[in-house]
């Protein structure tokens, strides 16, 4: 019996019908800014960064789901499309485009406190 759930469970996953939150309540934090650097490169899910969109990476949000990143010292809030992964530096949990930064308070060139929320899968226009 242990293989056969092992084997159904294995079909599910390889199938991808099922698809667990990355988390479940909001996650809080250090939100860093995206260097300069980066502009034009390919990020995570294949298209090119462009500091001027609402982009965000993130380690465990799915590849083109929405996010909310509220700053958490002056409630400012804006909507990301998570299209990389990252931060890779410890204590990190997000990094935003400049774009996205400046639209909550924060400093394109620096970091701040942030509170990021799961909203899904964006929809296609």
């Amino acid at each position: 019996m242990r293989v056969s759930t092992w084997v159904a469970a294995a079909v599910v996953a390889m199938a991808g019908t099922v698809a667990a939150p990355a988390f479940a309540q909001p996650e809080e934090g250090l939100a860093a800014v995206y260097t300069d650097k980066l502009q034009g490169r390919k990020t995570a899910n294949g298209e090119r960064y462009d500091r001027n969109k609402l982009t965000a990476a993130h380690q465990t949000l799915p590849l083109g789901s929405r996010a909310r990143v509220t700053n958490v010292k002056n409630n400012k809030s804006v909507v990301v499309r998570i299209n990389d992964r990252g931060p890779t530096q410890a204590g990190r949990v997000v990094d935003l485009s400049p774009k996205a930064a400046v639209a909550i308070g924060i400093n394109p060139r620096g970091m701040g406190q942030v509170r990021v929320e799961s909203l899904g899968k964006a929809t296609k226009k």
